[in-house]
């Protein structure tokens, strides 16, 4: 006898849904409307929230079984992630917890590789590769890098706030007597008639003063930053400020990426966010070589095509926009 739970070869219709859910959520250009309408669609059943969650799962296992992830390709690899223990039906205890589980996937997409709600409903948002300049109440100017979400709260005459969710931005106050304050995560800058580059992840945030003075607050800690002055802050509290090439921090505006000496896996981490969908190093000897030069953003398949020709590296592309680099 076989087993009623035992998965059969073939997708069901959805599951196949599902993924197709999730390729749409992956591919960099999801609206709002298509976030609300996969939470909306996982919230249907304890099957639909647990096919989407085997879909996204299948992202989330990249990074681990990169390497044996070359030896699949298609239906297979869905086929893979459902051979893992399953969710049943009395886990799932009924239509509340289908609900918050497809709600999780959108508010915290495997790998990043979708916006997140909070990111889609922010003020203002970029996507992979896109710039914005906006110019809010009071003068000050805000160039927003990819991948990048803020919202803008315009306060009194003497002073403006700016909240940076993800991504990175820069913001130059030209005010002497208006303040520009900009929170991101438990930090704070404040300036005025300053210019200043903030770079805000999941982890930590680095902050780098292009012109005049800025103010960085975390907790009771302060630091006091000039021109060519970096300072980062992350759980271990405020670290010292050091002295960098602000040139460099910002090539970014320029349309350009600078790399000295850089691991293969931190230009990757870099290129990643300039493009929809993950690149992945697989092979650890490969993720340790070093990189130096200047690269255009608009031409980062472009830097790909160029690691495998110097390094003779190997890239398997998948749906979604994944690229495994052997």
């Amino acid at each position: 006898m076989t087993r009623s739970d035992e998965p059969s070869e073939e997708l069901t219709a959805i599951e196949s849904e599902a993924l197709a859910r999730v390729q749409r959520l992956g591919s960099g250009q999801a609206t709002r409307r298509d976030i609300e309408e996969t939470r909306h669609w996982g919230s249907h059943s304890s099957a639909h929230s647990q096919a989407l969650a085997q879909a996204s799962l299948l992202w989330d296992q990249l990074g681990p079984a990169g390497a044996n992830l070359l030896k699949r390709r298609g239906d297979s690899m869905l086929a893979d992630v459902r051979r893992q223990p399953r969710m049943t039906r009395r886990a799932m205890l009924g239509g509340a917890l289908a609900t918050s589980a497809a709600a999780y996937l959108v508010v915290s997409p495997p790998m990043q590789l979708w916006p997140s709600l909070q990111d889609v409903m922010a003020d203002y948002r970029t996507a992979a590769g896109e710039q914005r300049k906006l110019t809010i109440d009071g003068g000050v100017k805000v160039t927003l890098n990819t991948g990048t979400s803020v919202n803008v709260h315009s306060g009194d005459n003497s002073q403006d706030r700016i909240e940076i969710l993800t991504g990175e931005a820069v913001i130059a106050a030209a005010s002497a007597s208006r303040e520009v304050r900009v929170v991101a995560g438990d930090g704070e800058m404040s300036a005025r008639q300053a210019q200043f580059n903030v770079r805000h992840e999941p982890r930590s945030t680095c902050v780098t003063c292009l012109d005049g003075e800025v103010r960085v607050t975390r907790h009771s800690s302060v630091a006091a930053l000039h021109a060519g002055q970096q300072v980062s802050y992350a759980a271990l509290g405020l670290a010292a400020p050091m002295s960098v090439d602000p040139a460099e921090v910002t090539a970014w505006c320029d349309g350009m990426l600078i790399f000295h000496d850089a691991p293969l896996g931190n230009v990757v981490t870099e290129i990643n966010r300039y493009r929809s969908g993950k690149v992945m190093v697989t092979n650890a000897e490969l993720e340790r070589r070093l990189v130096n030069g200047r690269f255009r953003i608009d031409n980062v398949d472009g830097i790909l095509t160029m690691f495998q020709q110097i390094f003779g590296a190997k890239a398997r592309h998948l749906p979604g926009g994944i690229v495994l680099l052997s």
